[in-house]
């Protein structure tokens, strides 16, 4: 016998689902780790993790709205997605919705049939701390 020792799996370790071509899901999905879909899903696409990403292949099609941080889309998407981290549109992309991105990568000859709106950073509030009483300040 060899002597060979299974990879163990790590717990931060994605793990990749797909959704073959061919299969419809008639509801909301939510997933973790990876999804690559090749088939279609009529409802939410909605993303458990902040590490979670999506791609939709040229013969895949989402049917309502996407959340998810990163999402690689090169199929077809009739509804809203919004990618809280960067949205990859390929060149077959076909997208009939408004598009919510922080960081946006658009090949040519990808569709866009919505608004696109760039959703800025979330960004820390300073506040300056307040002049002492005692110190003058002049006028």
């Amino acid at each position: 016998m060899l002597n060979r020792k299974r990879q163990e799996r790590r717990p931060d370790s994605h793990e990749t689902s797909l959704i073959a071509h061919g299969t419809v899901i008639v509801g909301d999905l939510r997933f973790s780790g990876m999804l690559h879909l090749d088939g279609r899903i009529e409802g939410a696409v909605l993303a458990q993790d902040e590490h979670a990403v999506l791609t939709v292949s040229e013969r895949g099609h989402v049917q309502g709205e996407i959340r998810v941080p990163h999402a690689v889309i090169n199929g077809s998407v009739h509804g809203d997605i919004h990618a809280g981290e960067k949205l990859e549109l390929a060149t077959q992309a076909r997208v009939h919705g408004d598009v919510y991105y922080r960081t946006l990568e658009m090949a040519a000859g990808a569709q866009v049939n919505g608004r696109m709106s760039h959703q800025p950073a979330e960004t820390a509030t300073r506040e300056l701390p307040a002049p002492a009483l005692d110190e003058a300040v002049p006028a």
